[in-house]
């Protein structure tokens, strides 16, 4: 009986079919028949006198459920979708043969067909419901396979169980939830246990994975499962975004990795519309930086917002390819031009501002790796700093009505070629907005770090899990500000908006978050456990690297404590900072264009401390004394 049940069970999928049809057709007369003797009082057996009535009955009985895709649902995995069409199948089936009945073409009582339809309901359920009960436990389908745990009864962990059904690895056990409503209820055939309850079913039932379906909760709602969970050795996926659930085409293959942005737990504050459209719509843009993780979702933002035109300038030809192609294919009505170039070109920047009747620049083009900029600092200043003074000395030249830099927390008190050099960008902004002849309104916004970017530690801890560890932090007590590249770009078009003259803008990044916290929590949702001399046999270890060349322990976003004000938008403040004349700027990089000519590198870093407020250079890479007081100027003697 086994083997033949397992032959039947590997068989196609249209012979499954086939038998279920053939035991329906043998079946549908039977309840018809007995639901006639019931009326009846009497047992009815097949005759010539109601074979007509047997024939119609089966042969509308069977199409009915052909009709609504009784036999396309997969038996181990029927759920409430069945039930519905089963419904509807067993709705029309009843209605069909009672208004043929009541016509006077067959001649059964008129009740009959009722009760058949209902006799038909039960012998469906019934029949699907045995089979998957004998291939499940008879046959062990289902015993083999990995326990799971379903955070979420509702709606879309209801789906998610369907899907999770067909998966050869893995069996639902029960659904975790927090309503009180659907706590000790039954769903989808699965129990559902309060979500505090989620350790003992983890040690009961052995489980190791557990699948968050909660696709519509908030950031913290997301971050709560996620704390309650992250103690626990199991590995915890959630399912994929709302708007893929509504199409209802959720495979168990889709489960994701645990969002980092849950972690944060920072719900985005919705946008106000009128700051979105207010510098964009039905305007030219320009992006520099198109290609990079911050440029790349400015456009994909603004063209949201539908510009009259786009112009995408980056010096990268595969990023720029990259980008292109995407917007052409998501943003097809708009015109969007590709320039492959540099923002050190100043003069060719004039003409492209000029041609295209520029309204708006989103200056996003920087070299922002702390390390590799470090190691090539004239790289780092001049592209950052001259290449911003050149292009926004084009865009005032061309009339542009507003220039937006996207600087960095690392601009404050700098410990960094990279943050000083984006300093040395904001000053330069400054000065230009104080040109009586200025008609451009330059503005600066800046904020920590984005997740996902290029460089981010999220997807190189991903990387370093994937290959078994170890995971690298440099310094235990290293902590940074966290923001999705969405939010941040949301922000920084409504921060620009705001902007009357050379405002300096700050981004509230939330709570500060250390290093190796982020990288214990991932650990521990990925299922495995942290190795240290305590437990020597954990599956990955964390190790320290020391921190890099010009990296801090923290980074700020104000230089002052006394010197920020509220704006009308709760993310976003506006700081109040010191600044330096044209004419001080210019002598400045005219410095820096001669001590890169003879690659004078103590000679940069003696010039960024006497002009860039806060800096400490990182003289390992100097092999020279630290600064030994804070003040500028002893730390310019210590230089020399």
């Amino acid at each position: 009986m086994k083997n033949l049940l397992l032959k039947l069970q590997a068989s196609p999928r249209r012979l499954k079919q086939l038998v279920l049809l053939t035991a329906d057709v043998i079946m549908l007369p039977v309840l018809l028949l007995l639901a006639w003797s019931l009326r009846t009082e009497e047992l009815m057996l097949p005759s010539v006198a109601n074979a007509t009535d047997l024939i119609t009955a089966t042969w509308l009985g069977a199409m009915c459920l052909v009709a609504t895709g009784i036999y396309r649902t997969v038996v181990r995995a029927f759920d409430e979708h069945f039930f519905s069409s089963l419904m509807l199948a067993v709705l029309v089936y009843t209605t069909v043969l009672f208004c043929v009945n009541a016509m006077g073409f067959l001649s059964m009582p008129r009740s009959v067909p009722l009760v058949a339809g209902f006799f038909a309901f039960i012998w469906v359920w019934a029949s699907r419901s045995i089979i998957r009960a004998v291939l499940m436990r008879m046959l062990g389908l289902n015993l083999e396979k990995k326990p799971l745990l379903i955070y979420g009864a509702g709606s879309a962990g209801r789906q998610f169980v369907a899907a999770a059904m067909q998966a050869p690895d893995y069996r639902p056990i029960a659904f975790l939830d927090d309503s009180s409503e659907l706590i000790g209820s039954t769903v989808q055939g699965l129990p559902v246990f309060a979500g505090k309850r989620a350790s003992d079913l983890v040690q009961r039932y052995r489980v190791r994975d557990i699948i968050i379906a909660l696709p519509s909760a908030s950031r913290s709602r997301r971050k709560e499962v996620l704390n309650r969970l992250a103690p626990l050795p199991v590995h915890v996926r959630v399912l994929p975004p709302l708007d893929r659930m509504m199409r209802g085409d959720i495979k168990f293959t889709d489960i994701q990795e645990v969002d980092i942005a849950d972690l944060l737990g920072r719900d985005p504050v919705p946008p106000v519309p009128e700051l979105l459209t207010r510098d964009i719509q039905q305007k030219s843009v320009l992006v520099t930086g198109a290609g990079g993780s911050i440029g790349s979702e400015l456009c994909r933002q603004i063209l949201g917002v539908r510009p009259k035109r786009l112009v995408l300038v980056e010096q990268s030809e595969f990023a720029l390819y990259q980008i292109d192609n995407e917007l052409r294919l998501n943003f097809p009505y708009i015109e969007i031009l590709p320039i492959l170039g540099s923002v050190m070109d100043g003069e060719r920047m004039q003409r492209l501002l000029t041609r295209h009747q520029i309204d708006t620049v989103y200056h996003a083009a920087a070299y922002k790796h702390v390390p590799l900029v470090e190691a090539n600092p004239f790289e780092g200043v001049r592209n950052n700093a001259i290449g911003t003074y050149r292009t926004a000395r084009a865009a005032m030249q061309a009339g542009v009505s507003k220039f937006v830099l996207i600087s960095t927390d690392k601009a404050v008190r700098p410990t960094n070629i990279m943050g000083a050099s984006k300093r040395l960008a904001e000053l330069t902004l400054q000065a230009l907005d104080l040109q009586e002849d200025c008609k451009t309104c330059f503005t600066m916004v800046r904020f920590g770090n984005v997740l996902g970017s290029s460089g981010s530690v999220v997807p190189l801890f991903r990387k370093q899990l994937a290959e078994g560890g170890p995971i690298t932090v440099t310094h235990p007590d290293v902590t940074r500000y966290f923001m999705t590249i969405p939010e941040a770009a949301q922000l920084v078009i409504q921060a620009g908006a705001m902007s009357t003259r050379g405002d300096v803008f700050v981004l509230d990044m939330g709570e500060s978050v250390r290093i190796i916290d982020l990288a214990r929590k991932m650990i521990h949702l990925s299922g495995m456990t942290e190795r240290t001399v305590d437990n020597p046999n954990g599956d990955i270890e964390i190790a320290y690297t020391g921190l890099r060349p010009g990296e801090k322990l923290y980074e700020e976003l104000l230089i002052g404590d006394n010197n920020i004000e509220g704006t009308c938008h709760g993310r976003i403040m506006k700081a109040f900072e010191s600044h330096k004349t044209l004419a001080e700027m210019e002598i400045i990089f005219a410095d820096i264009e001669h001590l890169a000519q003879v690659r004078d590198t103590v000679g940069l870093k003696k010039l960024l401390l006497w002009h860039v407020e806060g800096y400490k250079p990182d003289m390992r890479t100097e092999k020279l004394p630290a600064p030994v007081d804070k003040t500028r100027e002893d730390n310019v003697v210590a230089l020399r």
